[in-house]
């Protein structure tokens, strides 16, 4: 198999799909609009299952070196009530690996290792054709492969060559926020927060806290509000977000809003999804992985699944037929079931878990993890 792949995009989607090809000996080139790979923040810590980003990982040979840098502790959660009450409390065996974290930029750059990204090169349209797949970038130019990937996220420049579909508003809204060294500047919420997360579930809205690896606490306000809830807000000012923050949460414990107080930096991070079933007409040429090709609500699923995705069709293409378009439509449709199951659960959790009865978010936490 010597056909020209390109991968659009360099998250953990198309970097897992990039390595495994690599370790099979077979090129690839990886697009990624990003400058650099530290050019922004690369977001909170991810939990990688066993079964979905841990197996991915084992495809890669780089299982290994992941179990050293994650952390098993961060297993652990802890929920809350509104005026504090601690509901529940699960820590993880010491032999627990079912679902360790790694923090994004750990696991982007175990990924990348040897992989010759092409940093910078912004994709704007990818067209296929009888002559090949034509990959148009910002800067003007167009180079032409076999088979291109596309795994650039929610919103995708490589979807419109195979669906018409984009993201739609789920009603649910998440503003982000951080601490920096919590342990030695914030230590009664680093206890709060524990080795892992902290979760608070109020009427329509929830706090959640995650540590992450070097004193690093990533903290999540999410609530139902309309898409522009936040119009007469200026994003730049941390006081007036964190006030009308507090406003929405008035009433709960102070050692809770506390987390939101000592925030100095907010993101707005509305939550978008693709339809459940979102499927297409094949298309020779042309592939989409991860949230490119289904974006769910984020517990959990979304980048195990997308590594996985990554390995499995690399593998077929590596060890499948000298034609490569027989693996790609058997990968579709395996992908399209599984990713199908998966987003039924998340939207229904997501409902559940920042809706009017803050049981039900305690009820989903007893299935998945029974006190």
């Amino acid at each position: 198999m010597r056909h020209r792949i390109a991968v659009v995009g360099g998250g953990p989607a198309g970097l897992t799909f990039a390595r495994v090809l690599h370790r099979h000996g077979h090129p690839v080139t990886v697009f990624e609009r990003d400058p650099a790979p530290d050019a922004r923040p690369p977001g909170g810590t991810l939990d990688l299952q066993e079964g979905l980003g841990q197996l991915a990982l084992d495809k890669a040979g780089l299982l290994a070196d992941f179990r050293a840098l994650s952390r098993p502790e961060g297993q652990a959660m802890r929920i809350l009530d509104p005026d504090g009450t601690v509901l529940r409390d699960w820590r993880p065996r010491p032999d627990d690996r079912a679902n360790p974290e790694i923090d994004r930029g750990q696991l982007r750059d175990l990924l990348l290792g040897p992989l010759g990204v092409q940093w910078g090169r912004g994709v704007t349209r990818v067209v296929p054709g009888a002559g090949g797949v034509r990959v148009h970038f910002e800067d003007g130019r167009q180079e032409t492969f076999d088979l291109v990937i596309g795994a650039d996220g929610a919103w995708s420049r490589t979807r419109p060559a195979l669906s018409p579909v984009t993201p739609h508003y789920t009603g649910i809204t998440a503003v982000e926020t951080s601490l920096d060294d919590a342990d030695t500047r914030h230590p009664d919420l680093a206890r709060l927060t524990g080795d892992g997360s902290v979760a608070v579930y109020g009427v329509n809205r929830a706090l959640v806290a995650q540590r992450n690896s070097g004193g690093h606490i990533k903290v999540y306000a999410q609530f139902r509000a309309p898409l522009d809830w936040h119009a007469d807000l200026d994003p730049a000012d941390a006081d007036a977000v964190r006030a009308s923050l507090l406003t929405l949460f008035d009433g709960w414990a102070a050692p809770v809003l506390d987390l939101l107080r000592r925030g100095t930096a907010f993101v707005h991070r509305p939550l978008h999804v693709l339809p459940v079933s979102h499927t297409w007409t094949h298309v020779p040429g042309v592939t989409l992985l991860g949230d490119a090709a289904h974006l769910m609500p984020p517990l959990g699923a979304g980048a195990n699944l997308a590594m996985l995705e990554g390995a499995e069709l690399a593998e077929s293409l590596a060890t499948g037929p000298a034609d490569p378009d027989a693996a790609v439509r058997a990968f579709e449709e395996r992908m399209w079931a599984r990713a199908g199951r998966w987003a039924r659960m998340t939207t229904a959790g997501l409902e559940r878990l920042v809706g009017p009865d803050p049981a039900e978010a305690l009820a989903v936490f007893d299935e998945v993890q029974p006190s």
